[in-house]
């Protein structure tokens, strides 16, 4: 098994709290990692029909036969289960653990804070990062072949084609569960739609346009992304803004969560392909964007990430705020990279220097495909592999 690093943080939250809710993408590794922390537990699925029925009709029974608490996986599935689990924890044992694991992110928030409230700490699983891989000894050594592969943990432990696993996934757990939450009828024009947002991963969201290249209304393209985003599939990443005397857009960006995902439904189906490809420059941004956000999730920290994009067409890709500390972080996928691809990064850092608000540090980093890393001026040019294990939550 390939260590997770959040490890460590879902033990502490165990001693801390009597329920540990870890959410992620279905296949991210949380039924693994729960039950390799806590292989004292007992574990339920409620994927199996059988564990999900007496989950729903007879809740107290069920929770009844784990005196001292276990692991319950994929809990969306019977959500009213979390109101009596709270009596348990308050009239039960004090040494009972329950550990909770789910894939739909709002469904999760919204249960827990209505019944869980001060009862539960939640923690969020990705698929693994590169830092992981690279840990492990498992991390794919060229840019473009771990951009495509991306990072779901059945393509590092089976010996599966990226391509058929990713098919798989897509038809098993993405259709399926769009089809539990919404009802969708018209498959086909679902298929084409989330086929038109990895278009669009590291650009900024448009519904109207969306909708319209989809053939379905503005009201229904926002739902289905959100459904996306609900399934941790994609992410929105929102826009810097503050009053700089500028007009700032306050139009998010959307991003996937996994970059190999991004590349199957786009149809690219090798790693050369990939790199030739016109959108790789916009797979780099995400696979950073997503890379980062893992950093802070792994540590059991809220990302606190943002880009900056104003009326001109300035942009930096990415703003890691950790405190009164700033990164400006720009990506390119090239593995050359010259002067003006410091640009951006420079101008925004004297934009926010001249702010009162704005961070007394603020590093400028360019993040590019290639292996040298140098400094120009007063920014840092850091090849890619090193900006995946950097710690992003230190100043």
């Amino acid at each position: 098994m390939i260590y997770r690093r959040l490890s460590g943080k879902l033990s502490e939250a165990a001693r801390q709290f009597p329920i540990v809710v870890l959410t992620g993408p279905r296949q991210s590794g949380k039924t693994t990692l729960a039950r390799a922390v806590f292989a004292d537990l007992p574990y339920l699925s409620l994927e199996s029909p059988a564990d999900r029925r007496r989950a729903l009709d007879d809740p107290r029974g069920f929770l009844a036969d784990l005196p001292l608490g276990g692991i319950i996986d994929e809990i969306q599935h019977a959500p009213d289960l979390l109101s009596y689990l709270q009596g348990v924890v308050d009239l039960g044992p004090r040494a009972a653990r329950w550990v909770l694991t789910g894939s739909q992110n709002l469904m999760m928030l919204r249960s827990v804070s209505q019944s869980l409230a001060g009862r539960a700490a939640l923690l969020e699983l990705s698929p693994f990062s590169y830092r992981e891989l690279v840990d492990a000894g498992r991390a794919p050594s060229d840019l473009w072949e771990a951009l495509w592969r991306g990072c779901y943990p059945p393509l590092y432990d089976r010996d599966v084609s990226p391509a058929d696993w990713l098919g798989s996934y897509v038809a098993t757990y993405v259709e399926r569960d769009v089809r539990q939450i919404l009802n969708v009828t018209d498959l086909a024009t679902f298929q084409t739609f989330v086929a038109l947002v990895a278009g669009r991963t590291g650009q900024l969201v448009n519904l109207s346009q969306l909708g319209s290249d989809a053939g379905i209304s503005h009201n229904t393209a926002r739902g289905w992304l959100s459904v996306l985003e609900t399934g941790f599939i994609c992410f929105r990443l929102q826009p810097f803004f503050r009053n700089l005397g500028k007009r700032l857009t306050k139009t998010p960006k959307l991003h996937f969560f996994d970059t190999g995902l991004v590349c199957y439904l786009l149809g690219i189906r090798t790693p050369a392909e990939l790199k030739q490809h016109p959108l790789r420059g916009a797979v780099f941004e995400t696979w950073l964007a997503s890379e980062v956000r893992k950093s802070h999730v792994e540590a059991g920290v809220r990302p606190d990430l943002t880009f900056f994009r104003d009326q001109h067409g300035l942009e930096v890709d990415l703003l890691v705020r950790n405190g009164a500390h700033t990164a400006l972080v720009e990506a390119k996928s090239g593995a050359t990279v010259a002067p003006d691809a410091f640009e951006s990064v420079e101008r925004v850092a004297e934009i926010l220097g001249r702010d009162p608000l704005g961070a007394p540090k603020t590093d400028k980093i360019v993040v590019h495909g290639g292996a040298e890393r140098f400094t120009f001026r007063e920014a840092v040019a850091l090849p890619w592999r090193e900006a995946a294990a950097k710690d992003w939550l230190a100043p």
